[in-house]
């Protein structure tokens, strides 16, 4: 009986696929936060989970078996020096995926993949100093209307 392999193609062929997860990857370790479709960042999660575990081993082999995958140097020194130092007790679950609101162009499901230990703290501040293009045109209209009664 044929069984189905529980995969996402992500409309790719099997090479264009593998790059497209090992890059993915890759932004992952260096950057440790990424923004990416939905599917993209679960199919990541899926590798990226299984390099870290061996990464955790900390052997020249495991270093070579990485290196298959990931083909970038300051990605593999990141990932060996920083990320299983932080990892080192962890028992898998190294990553978290965070739906957000669909893409604007195409309505895309979008989501961020980020390193857990590597959460970055919110900032405190609820403002972030723009105002919307309604408010914009208001206050400047009210500002205008005042300076040209404060004339008269």
């Amino acid at each position: 009986m044929r069984k189905v392999k529980p995969v996402r193609k992500l409309g790719r062929t099997a090479a264009h696929r593998k790059a497209t997860l090992s890059n993915l990857s890759t932004q992952l370790l260096v950057y440790k936060r990424i923004e990416t479709t939905e599917a993209k960042a679960k199919e990541t999660r899926r590798v990226v989970e299984k390099i870290i575990t061996k990464a955790r081993k900390g052997t020249v082999h495991a270093q070579r078996e990485i290196f298959k995958d990931i083909r970038d140097k300051q990605a593999i020194r990141m990932l060996f020096e920083e990320i299983v130092a932080k990892v080192g007790t962890r028992q898998g679950g190294y990553t978290r995926v965070i739906k957000l609101a669909p893409r604007f162009g195409d309505a895309a499901k979008m989501a961020v993949i980020e390193l857990v230990d590597f959460q970055e703290a919110p900032s405190t501040s609820q403002g972030t100093g723009k105002q919307d293009r309604a408010k914009r045109v208001k206050g400047s209209k009210k500002t205008a209307e005042t300076a040209v009664v404060s004339a008269e």
